[in-house]
């Protein structure tokens, strides 16, 4: 049979008499299952501590990861009002542009004169239509608005390029069109009906006679071709400049001309000398206008007094 009790002994130094205790199996049994509770316990409570201080770490590392997320949500939202709001300028300027321009927009129902909106239907304000934001707008929300912000941002540069496309078109007719004087002289004969000075019929002039020295520069009034250079009839040493747009000018009575057809010439290029070839009575320029071939009075395109 195993013992019940354990017996110890503990022996003093000197003189001192032997002590004994009895301790019985069963308590040193209860104590050890005590310590290895309490051991247990103690094993639990730091894996618990280890794992609540992980928690911890990773839950503050999701908060601060959540205040950034809140911040850079914050300069989405700023930047995407920002982007409305100039895309919504750029609308009315576009508005404004092509109202001048006389360009239309099908798509957003511009032409000249005001438009008038559909039975039963109302027209958005411009100035909210990309700029209706909520500090609760979620990410899904956010990139809706982007996708159209986006889209808006497309169309707009297509209504621009086309705006660019007319501004280059008029900058072309505006260098085109014969501004300026081609010479500097007295006009002695001017646009419209003069008696002939050789026949003192009255008659049709289809231009201007500007007198100045014989030998005087001509210069081109505008961007063009040169499509003529010769003689021609009464009007002796010609000179025809092609401007684009159905415009041209001539040129009478030169002595001498610089350039040849096929010529590109800009604005106040030196393009022939004041003569008196042809059927002249003095050294001057005749000088004409025509638009798809017919005679316009100088005078309205010359812009310097």
């Amino acid at each position: 049979m195993a013992k019940k009790s354990f017996t110890l002994m503990v022996i003093p130094d000197h003189d001192a008499p032997v002590k004994r205790y009895t301790i019985q199996r069963s308590w040193l049994v209860q104590v050890g299952m005590g310590l290895m509770l309490v051991a247990g316990l103690g094993a639990g409570a730091s894996i618990h501590y280890l794992q609540v201080a992980a928690d911890a770490s990773e839950n503050r590392i999701l908060r601060e990861e959540n205040l950034t997320l809140r911040s850079q949500l914050k300069s989405v939202r700023e930047r995407i009002e920002h982007i409305g709001s100039t895309l919504d300028r750029v609308e009315r300027f576009d508005q404004k542009l092509r109202a001048v321009t006389l360009l239309s927009d099908p798509q957003r129902n511009l032409a000249m004169g005001p438009t008038e909106p559909e039975t039963g239907t109302t027209v958005p304000a411009t100035d909210t239509q990309f700029t209706q934001l909520t500090t609760t707008d979620t990410p899904k929300v956010l990139l809706g608005r982007l996708d159209r912000l986006s889209a808006e941002a497309t169309r707009q540069e297509l209504s621009l390029q086309d705006l660019q496309a007319y501004f280059q078109d008029q900058k072309s007719l505006l260098a085109s069109t014969p501004s300026v004087w081609p010479a500097r002289g007295w006009v002695t004969s001017d646009f419209g009906q003069r008696l002939d000075p050789y026949t003192a019929d009255r008659v049709t002039h289809a231009g201007l006679d500007i007198a100045a020295p014989h030998g005087k520069e001509v210069t081109a009034p505008s961007d063009g071709t040169v499509v003529f250079a010769g003689l021609e009839g009464g009007y002796g040493n010609v000179l025809v400049i092609d401007h684009g747009y159905g415009i041209k000018t001539r040129y009478g009575h030169l002595s001498k001309i610089l350039v040849k057809a096929g010529d590109r010439v800009k604005r106040g290029a030196s393009i022939a000398n004041v003569g008196n070839t042809g059927r002249s009575t003095g050294p001057h320029l005749h000088y004409e206008v025509r638009v798809n071939g017919v005679p316009q009075n100088p005078r309205k395109f010359i812009l310097e007094e």
